[in-house]
Order: C-alpha cells, then sequence, then structure tokens
C-alpha cells in the first residue's frame, strides 16, 4: 500500500546558528502539533562561511539560502527554513515560499551592556551593524555616530561588543528577544522613522513547487498566519520591483488596516543624505500590486538613480 504523505517525516533545512534553530524548532513544533513528523537538518551557507566580507562584497543575492535551496531541490529536505528578510526578492522558478509565520515586533534596536547607554541625535558613539539599510539611516538621524561592521550570528556580535569593538550593536528586535537578550535593548527606533527591511520579524518556509501537493497544503496549514502574509506579499513586491537584495539601503512595512493595507517603502541613499519615502493604501487583495506601485513611484522619484550610484561605488570598492 502506497505511504500516506502525511506520514512522512518532514526534514526541515536550517541553518545551524542559534537564532536559525529558534525559527526552525518554532516551525518543527507547530508542525509536531498539526499531527506532523519533523526532522532538523543543518545546512551551512555561504552567509556563515564568509564572515570576513560585508554581505555587499560577497554577493547578497541568496547568500544565505542558496545552499538550503539546492538541499529542496535535491529532495534532502521538504522545507526550507528562513528569516523572511534574509530572502532574496525573486525565487527560482522550480522553487516557492508556501507561508510567512506570524511576525515578531519589526522595530530595529540597539544593545549595550551598558545600561547608560543613550543614543542621542549628537551622539559619537560607534555601533556595530552588517546592514547597509541602517549604516545609511543612522547617518540620516545621527550624523554623528560611526558604523563597525558587525557580521557573524547573535553571540558572535555580543562578544565583539563585550570585547568593545564598538560601543553599542543595532539588531532587530525580533532576533534579540527570540535568543532572550532583550535586557540589553538600551533603545528602540520608531518604525516610521527607521522602516524596517522587507519581510523583517517573519519566519518565511520555502519548497520545491513539485512537493506533495497534499503535504504541501498540511505545511502551509500549520505554518501560514495569514495576515503576516498578507503583509508579506506587499513587501516582497516592493522588493522585487525595486530588483534590490539584502545589500541596498531599500526598505518596506506593510500593516492590515480596517480599510485593507498600507505599506510605507523605500530607498535611502549611502551617505544619508538622500531619502525617498511614501505610504500607499489600498485592498488586502491587491497587496502584491500595492507594492509593486510603491517601488514603481519611489524609482520614478530618483530611486534610480540611487541604485545606479550604489552600484557604481560598488563596482569601484
Amino acid at each position: 500500500m502506497a505511504e500516506n504523505s502525511l506520514d512522512k517525516t518532514i526534514r526541515i533545512g536550517t541553518r545551524g546558528s542559534k537564532l536559525a534553530l529558534w525559527q526552525a524548532e518554532a516551525a518543527a513544533e507547530k508542525l509536531q502539533a498539526a499531527g506532523l513528523k519533523t526532522e532538523l537538518v543543518i545546512i551551512s551557507t555561504k552567509g556563515d562561511q564568509v564572515l570576513d566580507k560585508s554581505l555587499d562584497k560577497i554577493g547578497s543575492k541568496g547568500v544565505f539560502t542558496e545552499e538550503l535551496e539546492v538541499s529542496l531541490r535535491e529532495g534532502k529536505v521538504e522545507i526550507a527554513v528562513h528569516s523572511a528578510k534574509d530572502v532574496q526578492s525573486t525565487i527560482p522558478a522550480d522553487l516557492e515560499l508556501i507561508a510567512f509565520m506570524e511576525r515578531e515586533q519589526v522595530n530595529d534596536v540597539i544593545l549595550s551592556f551598558d545600561p547608560g547607554f543613550k543614543l542621542e541625535r549628537g551622539s559619537h558613539a560607534k555601533i556595530g551593524t552588517s546592514s547597509t539599510r541602517r549604516r545609511a539611516l543612522l547617518k540620516k538621524y545621527y550624523p554623528n555616530v560611526t558604523t563597525a561592521e558587525s557580521r557573524g550570528n547573535l553571540q558572535t556580535r555580543l562578544r565583539k561588543l563585550e570585547e568593545k569593538q564598538f560601543d553599542a550593536l543595532m539588531l532587530a528586535y525580533a532576533g534579540v528577544v527570540r535568543m532572550g537578550y532583550d535586557n540589553l535593548i538600551v533603545h528602540t527606533f520608531p518604525e516610521d522613522e527607521f522602516v524596517p527591511a522587507a519581510g523583517q520579524g517573519s519566519v518565511a518556509i520555502e519548497c520545491a513547487r513539485d512537493l506533495d501537493p497534499e503535504l504541501k497544503q498540511a505545511i502551509k496549514e500549520a505554518l501560514d498566519h495569514t495576515d503576516t502574509h498578507t503583509s508579506l506579499l506587499a513587501e516582497r513586491g516592493f522588493l522585487r520591483t525595486m530588483e534590490g537584495g539584502c545589500s541596498i539601503p531599500s526598505f518596506a512595512l506593510a500593516t492590515l488596516t480596517d480599510e485593507g493595507i498600507s505599506i510605507t517603502g523605500g530607498l535611502i541613499s549611502l551617505d544619508g543624505q538622500t531619502l525617498l519615502q511614501e505610504t500607499f493604501t489600498g485592498s488586502a487583495e491587491a497587496a502584491e500590486a500595492l507594492g509593486e506601485n510603491l517601488a514603481k513611484t519611489i524609482l520614478g522619484q530618483g530611486g534610480d538613480a540611487i541604485l545606479k550610484s550604489i552600484k557604481a561605488q560598488r563596482s569601484e570598492a
């Protein structure tokens, strides 16, 4: 008798960092609660292996996802679990994102071992971050702040902070709270000023397009959070139209409203001098198109020139 596809053990591909494992285990718990069997498969990605270069130097497309996607194609895992903000803007045709887990608070935060640390407009602090977006926004709103490259997992970054390689560390609230370091948060940036990266705070679930349909549906039902999914459709529509991976300083945050959906998104120049930001509202059913239209507007306002300038600077570096 043929095996019922729902009796199959779902092998979950994940990176090996503590935060990635937290995300994979959170997915596994939900799948188990739905009566499905799971197994974690740890896969090392280029982003985990190359820590002496910034993300924009090693090529941002799929830097944390490519090896996981190979395992999906080869049938070594049924699903891959990613931080949604790390997923490249365009998914290969033979793969698909089937679920976005419920989103955590989206803000950027500052961590310090000094509880008295204060970030003010005139601060001269040195802040560790590996994000192009965060560096550019800091230059705009905190022009006296300097930044230092801060690659590696959360524990590695905290060790660098302890060694005083910088005065404070800038990260996403979601990862900090999931790892239990929220006691070190000394500053929370307002999300209307420091608009997060598309997908920040959510976990994305990817599978091969030809995965058994019954199994695919069961996974989606167990893991997908409808409101988060709608928001992420808008944000990823924006990101895809901007043609930006995680190494360009673009940002997008969509939220559901009583009337439908609202998305704020934009782009900032690397020096922080030019900020383009707009908010669009529309129906939740047209979430993806709303994000795409927002990106086209930003590109038309001079965003295309900012992107060309960034690419030129990268090629010279």
